[in-house]
């Protein structure tokens, strides 16, 4: 992960200086939209992603059960207590959001809850509080802002066909130089985007294997987040597709995405394969000194 990051960071810090060698004083402007957004986004996640999902805030009285599993996992993991939901949704699934473990929320489907064992649900809600120790909002945030500027320079390239605008204002009347720098700007514009693509959705695969560790770690029994990531799959697979498209653009918080069988290579992925996770959690079990079938 530290890996990941270093080349990525290594790619913006090429592309920031491009972009100000080239833009002059357009890219900041550009750069104050992007920041808006990023912070936008960063301050209203748990807001946004639960109205996205459907989800309403359950109280101790509406949901006794299911606050009890998560003060006892808090209390385990020495977290807060986030806020909790639940979805109207007989998909099997659950996620995590909220800018740090203060400003949190976990959100369960119906169909967790009622498909799942008690040890399975608990397993899963491991999980998801390990995104909120991690802080993964903040990390995928700080990691897609750059990849967010140059969706946009190069999503405006292809809409204008040209940067005139950002050179600063000199040489307006030099038709060369313009066509140089859009050239060059949605060029590098466009190669940032696409590497940047593939390792934050590597990093996002290794979000996921910490979340899985951090389970098996605070409940001590990576069998259960097996048998619940197994149960999750394979209940998918039982739902409607129009139930299963209602939810899917909660695909890269959920624990499991419900599109996880097709045919997509893995580095395109934000979720590790399930065989993957159930091996890295079968050699974690047998670290514990579990017996693994």
């Amino acid at each position: 992960m530290l890996f990941t990051s270093t080349l990525l960071g290594l790619l913006y810090v090429v592309f920031a200086a491009v972009l100000i060698s080239v833009l002059h004083t357009g890219v900041y402007f550009m750069i104050v939209i992007v920041v808006g957004i990023a912070f936008f986004q960063y301050y209203t996640s748990d807001k946004l992603a639960l109205r996205a999902a459907g989800a309403k805030i359950v109280s101790a009285e509406e949901a006794p059960d299911l606050h009890a599993m998560v003060e006892r996992l808090c209390a385990m993991a020495d977290l807060p207590k986030p806020r909790i939901a639940v979805v109207p949704s007989d998909v099997p699934n659950a996620f995590a959001t909220g800018r740090n473990p203060k400003h949190a929320a976990v959100a369960v489907t119906q169909g967790l809850w009622q498909r799942l064992e008690p040890q399975e649900v608990e397993a899963v809600l491991a999980h998801e509080l390990s995104h909120i120790a991690n802080r993964d909002v903040l990390v995928m945030t700080l990691a897609s802002f750059f990849a967010m500027l140059a969706a946009m320079i190069t999503r405006m390239g292809l809409y204008f066909g040209m940067f005139g605008g950002f050179s600063g204002g000199s040489n307006r009347n030099n038709n060369n130089d313009s066509g140089y720098i859009f050239l060059i700007v949605l060029l590098v514009s466009m190669v940032v985007y696409a590497i940047s693509f593939v390792l934050i959705r590597t990093i996002s695969r290794y979000r996921e294997y910490a979340a899985d560790r951090g389970s098996a770690l605070i409940t001590g029994a990576p069998e259960n987040l097996m048998s619940a990531l197994q149960k999750i799959s394979s209940g998918i697979t039982q739902i409607p597709q129009r139930d299963l498209r209602e939810v899917q653009g909660m695909n890269a918080f959920f624990i499991i995405p419900t599109n996880w069988k097709s045919n997509m290579a893995e580095w395109m992925m934000d979720h590790p394969p399930l065989e993957k996770r159930l091996a890295a959690l079968a050699e974690i079990a047998r670290d514990m000194g579990k017996p693994v079938a």
